[in-house]
Parts: C-alpha cells; structure tokens; sequence
C-alpha cells in the first residue's frame, strides 16, 4: 500500500520531511521527490507499519515543523549559554604557561 502526500515547497521544509521520514524507519519508507513547486512524500508501509501511516507522518511532520521555529527562535539564547559557559577555554588561565 502506498500513501501518497503533497506539500507546497514554498511553506514547507524539506529538512522537517527528512526528517519526519526518519523518524519513520521501521514503519514505513518514504521516498520524496520535488515536482514543480509541491514536495510529493511516497509512504509504504513496512510488515511492522503503523495502521494510520498517513496521519503518522503528518503528526510527525508537524513535530519536526515545530522543532524548526523553536531552534530559530532559541538560537541566539543557546549561543549566548554557549559562550559563556565555554568562553573561559578562549582566555589564558593560572595553568596556561606564558612565556
């Protein structure tokens, strides 16, 4: 059984269908493909498949679309914990020998 699924390329990343289709191994295969200006994601359901593929993969998809506001949103706070918590490594410190 195949389950085909179209997204508009323009409101749609194909980074959040990679890796909606990852989060799938083991249930089902997913080949996508950019046709025009639609992303079409091929679903086949493995033996061990989930009975609602389909709505799986959209809720999945929607997991990974949210993933990708929240790390856009985040980025400067991570970056700004990042520096500080290892901004010590850049300075010379009492065990750096200078010489």
């Amino acid at each position: 059984m195949e389950i085909v699924i179209e997204f508009d390329c323009a409101v749609q990343s194909i980074s959040a269908l990679r890796a909606a289709a990852y989060r799938l191994i083991g249930q089902a295969t997913c080949e996508i493909q950019r046709v025009d200006s639609r992303w079409l994601c091929r679903l086949t359901a493995t033996a061990k498949g989930h009975s609602d593929l389909r709505s799986r993969f959209l809720d999945v998809v929607t997991d990974e679309n949210l993933r990708e506001t929240i790390a856009g949103k985040t980025e400067p706070t991570r970056n700004l914990i990042i520096a500080l918590a290892f901004g010590h490594l850049a300075s010379p410190g009492e065990n750096t020998a200078v010489e």
